[in-house]
């Protein structure tokens, strides 16, 4: 018994292994696709995708001034600020989205073809990179307005950016499988996003929490949004947010790869 436990576990784990491994080498179909679905998403747009920018832009004006002066802080040091990390967090909660739909949205192709499923994660991570491409824009407008330039020290994102592929990755395998065995976690997903977005340094400032600003690393959407956010503002990411980062991260790829190994098999059937 024992020894046909161990086969099966190292069974499937070739499998999830070989399934990963040719969906790298597609890596071109699935950017490909990613291309398509933003372009069938957009087609007969005036603006395209860029009216995403453009609702984006017009979020961060108004939340700017109001926000700066319910907080009393001046706007060139808030601006800055809110836009990175509204542009920022709409990526995470765009991908989220998606995540939970990966697997569902390609069902038509899923039962019509031999295809790794990591090529529909992959798709799904290039749509939303695609989408942050476009509100860079945003960022890029407000640090020239304030006169805002992270210097080398921007350069130090990378390796968050990294990490947030990576991630991005595993929640479209986790996510994607577990929606499609259960329809009724997006809602719930949803609903955790937006507390999410209320707990964590997107309106406000970590500093604003005084002596409780040690709790933030607790938060995992914290580390993973300054790893990013603090090198393109100039500054420097505590040695705390980078370890909440990086073992957060590996919680999930973990649970990640265990659960895509024995779900991976099944997915077909719960499409």
């Amino acid at each position: 018994m024992e020894l046909t436990a161990d086969l099966s576990f190292r069974t499937r784990q070739r499998h999830a292994v070989a399934d990963v491994a040719e969906a790298m080498r597609l890596w071109r179909l699935a950017t490909l696709l990613g291309w398509l679905d933003i372009r069938l998403r957009y087609r007969g747009s005036l603006l395209g995708p860029f009216w995403l920018t453009l609702s984006t832009a017009v979020m961060v004006a108004s939340l700017g001034v109001l926000y700066s002066t319910l907080f009393h802080i001046n706007l060139p040091e808030y601006m800055p600020f809110l836009t990175l990390s509204q542009v920022l967090w709409a990526y995470l909660a765009g991908l989220v989205t998606d995540a939970c739909t990966c697997f569902n949205q390609a069902e038509a192709v899923i039962r019509s073809m031999r295809m790794p499923f990591t090529v529909h994660a992959v798709r799904t991570v290039f749509r939303n990179l695609l989408i942050l491409a476009h509100n860079i824009l945003v960022i890029v407008v407000v640090f020239v307005w304030f006169g805002i330039w992270p210097g080398w020290h921007g350069l130090l994102a990378l390796p968050g950016m990294a990490l947030w592929c990576l991630d991005s990755l595993a929640l479209c395998l986790l996510l994607g499988g577990f929606c499609a065995r259960f329809r009724d976690i997006p809602p719930i997903v949803g609903s955790i996003m937006q507390i999410a977005f209320f707990l964590t340094p997107i309106i406000w400032k970590p500093s604003q929490l005084g002596r409780w600003e040690w709790v933030l690393p607790l938060n995992p959407f914290y580390g993973l949004i300054d790893v990013v956010r603090a090198p393109l503002l100039g500054g420097m990411p505590l040695p705390m947010v980078w370890l909440s980062a990086i073992l957060y991260s590996a919680a999930l790829l973990g649970v990640t790869w265990l659960f895509f190994m024995r779900a991976r098999g099944r997915i077909a059937f719960w499409i």
